[in-house]
């Protein structure tokens, strides 16, 4: 048996001598050199006692051996467990507790202060990779040689996962299978058309499905090459875009390049432009159009889905809707309450089925169970309709979910923090529309008649204990939250009220 994911991105691989992975800085890799990289890498895994089936957790810096990383983890049989830089070490403790990683590589920045994750369940070994290929790992990687026999893994063998946040409780790792991520990534290179000629232009990040799954497994597929840039920044962009021929990325970075001159001169070689992780504007989508001729494609996916739905690459991309479903992918729309199927034009909850989604929650067989429904659809918490065309809007969440900049903030976390505060008396947090991020995270306090913290009080406790994309933009104050007859905060009043 074959590794079916790392066999399934290699079937139409072309020369190995091909390019696979040039840098901003131009350092080029081809599919051969890819390939010994992550060999050497999957070997050094193995020498530190890593397993198929074992965990392999990395908060480390994006880089092209962190790319490696992730496909030496899948070749070596293990599961790779991608962590943002921005959480901080009690988040990362939650994660690995929950996780037992055999293998835990940070940058070698942290290691002294990540030094006590070490041990657990799993004896968790620490080691480090820093964004110049630096670091213990990688020391050990280059005295191995580079070819390596992939481990055999099926289908339903867990290749990754994801920890995605709840409304309530602690972040929950989405398990994702070898056929989750190879299934997805064959259809959207097939979709979207991509080829061994194709270039597309990476600036996003690797620690989640859109940077690391749908922009990378894609392009692999098809055998194409990636500029990878270690971040998104504008003016880097625009000198490289002139190379590729499509991009992917957040609304955040489109709105951000329509400030910017010469957009329209370095988009032209472009036949793709992709925006998904958050709703795109109509206003940006039509402002695009305008400067470069390219109507944004957009898409709908979540971490426990992959890609679902996306609009088409022949036809009308309309502004606000993700298209129809991916083919082999089925989507739903019921009755929240009853769960019977709504017709064209109602708003229900959107479910889905299909080799796109996820196996489950790690070690949380209770909410694994409360997701699905009894004939196996996974039920999104999303609010959606569709048109006449079999075109997907999603018009809401079911949970107070927050996006901003293509990530997801989940208002319990932040409120229980914000709650948490000394002469706080309650919170409720909320996304309001905001044009460079989407939606800009939003904390409205009911605080103490004495003694209560004002707004810089509330943002500075709050820095040292969350991730940065989740702490709020703006802290607003008011008397008392409103509440309908059950008790429960009305966000969607709190909304409307504090929207310009």
């Amino acid at each position: 048996m074959p590794n079916h994911l790392v066999a399934g991105l290699r079937a139409r691989a072309p020369h190995p001598d091909r390019r696979a992975i040039e840098t901003a800085a131009g350092r080029v890799l081809s599919y051969r050199d890819l390939d010994a990289l992550s060999g050497r890498i999957a070997r050094a895994l193995g020498a530190l006692g890593v397993r198929p089936g074992d965990r392999v957790a990395a908060q480390v810096e994006k880089s092209v051996e962190a790319l490696a990383l992730y496909l030496a983890t899948v070749r070596a049989g293990a599961v790779y467990l991608p962590l943002n830089m921005a959480y901080t070490p009690g988040e990362l403790g939650y994660f690995a507790s929950d996780a037992a990683p055999r293998l835990l590589v940070v940058d070698p920045a942290r290691r002294v202060t990540l030094a006590g994750l070490a041990g657990g369940e799993a004896g968790t070994r620490i080691e480090t990779l820093g964004a110049a290929g630096d670091g213990t790992l990688m020391a050990l990687a280059a005295g191995e040689p580079p070819d390596f026999a992939d481990a055999e893994r099926g289908p339903g063998d867990l290749a990754a996962i994801l920890y995605t946040s709840g409304t309530t409780g602690r972040s929950k790792g989405a398990m994702l299978t070898h056929d989750n991520l190879l299934s997805n990534a064959l259809t959207l290179a097939e979709l979207w058309r991509f080829t061994a000629e194709d270039v597309l232009l990476h600036a996003l990040p690797v620690f989640h499905t859109h940077g690391l799954f749908v922009a990378t497994n894609t392009l692999l597929a098809a055998g194409g090459a990636i500029l990878f840039l270690p971040r998104f920044d504008p003016a880097e962009v625009l000198r490289l875009l002139p190379r590729a021929t499509a991009m992917m990325g957040v609304p955040t970075f489109y709105t951000r390049l329509l400030a910017e001159p010469g957009l329209e001169a370095a988009a032209r070689r472009l036949r793709l432009v992709v925006s998904g992780s958050a709703p795109l504007l109509a206003d940006t989508h039509a402002a695009f159009r305008a400067r470069t001729g390219h109507a944004i494609l957009e898409r709908y996916g979540m971490t426990e889905t992959n890609m679902t739905t996306s609009n088409p690459y022949d036809g009308p991309r309309v502004p606000g809707r993700v298209g129809p479903p991916l083919p082999g992918v089925e989507v739903r729309v019921v009755d929240p309450a009853s769960g019977g199927p709504l017709g064209l034009g109602e708003t229900g909850m959107v479910e889905i089925r299909g080799p796109n989604v996820f196996a489950g929650y790690w070690r949380n067989p209770e909410k694994t169970a409360a997701e699905f429904t009894a004939d196996g659809w996974f039920v999104s918490g999303d609010l959606g309709q569709f048109d006449g065309t079999g075109s997907l809007a999603i018009v809401g969440r079911a949970k107070d979910l927050v996006i901003t900049g293509g990530y997801n903030v989940y208002p319990k976390e932040v409120e229980e923090a914000i709650d948490a505060l000394p002469g706080v008396v309650e919170s409720a947090v909320i996304g309001l529309p905001d044009a460079d991020l989407g939606e800009a995270v939003t904390a409205v306090v009911v605080r103490a008649r004495e003694g209560g913290p004002d707004a810089e009080a509330v943002l500075g406790a709050l820095a040292g204990r969350l991730a940065r994309f989740k702490q709020p933009r703006r802290v607003v104050f008011v008397d008392e939250l409103p509440r309908n007859a059950m008790g429960k905060v009305q966000k969607a009043a709190l909304r409307a009220h504090f929207t310009p």
